[in-house]
């Protein structure tokens, strides 16, 4: 009996240290990215790291100029096959790049849904919606690793530069699954890393925190998703032995 309660208490103390930790790695990306909404000119993510080259004049035309503050690493709406009247969701939407390029190509009758856990991100693609009057979009506060949204919502669930932060991958991906209808796709651009990197820190954390390759692809199929698709793949980082981590789009679907 008493060993039943000292493993009892052993692995509650031990859920309550990761629960810890990954609060700690949430708040520091709620401050960083929250000064990032309110302060002209911040970089995300220092100077060059990231950029709003993955998206074509035409695309930056047509959409609230509030919304590029320049923080991915990709284009995933370009690879996502969106089509009038479907349902999206970006997580970790912040300014609402992709939110608002969803919205444009699905139309009135579809509609574009942004998660996010920052405040200040989130009024601001608010405020650029309700300045254009772009009705088929919301945004949402939330984590996204518990996506505040229903089982079977979303014909597409979006990312771009946002999942290497989170903790708890797997739990992201398992929500982005829950989240998808039958047949739904997840198109994600993202930073892993080629070989384990022992950073403390870096500009924005999207390094250190990354998954190597292989382990975050698995993450994806563990998840349920078939049909994974690497769609770009570019030496993000390198170092004195070479490429360190790479920005990825990738498309899988839920069966």
């Amino acid at each position: 009996m008493e060993g039943s309660v000292f493993k009892i208490l052993y692995y509650m103390t031990v859920v309550d240290i990761m629960n810890a930790g990954n609060e700690a790695i949430h708040e520091r990306v709620r401050e960083r990215y929250g000064q990032k909404a309110v302060t002209t000119g911040a970089q995300c993510c220092g100077p060059g790291c990231c950029s709003p080259s993955g998206y074509s004049e035409e695309e930056l035309a047509r959409i609230p100029s509030e919304a590029v503050l320049g923080e991915g690493s990709g284009n995933p709406v370009r690879h996502a096959g969106l089509k009038a009247g479907e349902v999206v969701v970006d997580l970790g939407s912040g300014a609402g790049v992709d939110v608002f390029l969803a919205a444009d190509r699905v139309g009135p009758s579809g509609r574009s849904i942004g998660v996010d856990m920052t405040r200040e991100m989130l009024a601001r693609a608010r405020r650029a919606a309700h300045a254009a009057r772009i009705m088929n979009v919301e945004f949402r506060e939330g984590l996204i690793e518990a996506i505040p949204v229903a089982d079977s919502t979303a014909d597409v669930v979006l990312s771009n530069c946002v999942i290497n932060l989170s903790p708890d991958k797997a739990a992201v991906f398992r929500e982005a699954f829950r989240i998808l209808r039958p047949g739904g796709r997840l198109v994600v651009s993202d930073i892993v890393q080629e070989r384990p990197l022992l950073l403390i820190d870096d500009d924005c954390g999207c390094v250190a925190n990354a998954m190597l390759r292989a382990e975050y692809l698995a993450t994806i199929r563990q998840a349920g998703f078939h049909g994974l698709e690497i769609l770009e793949d570019r030496a993000w980082r390198s170092g004195p032995g070479g490429v360190e981590a790479s920005a990825i789009t990738v498309r899988a679907r839920r069966p």
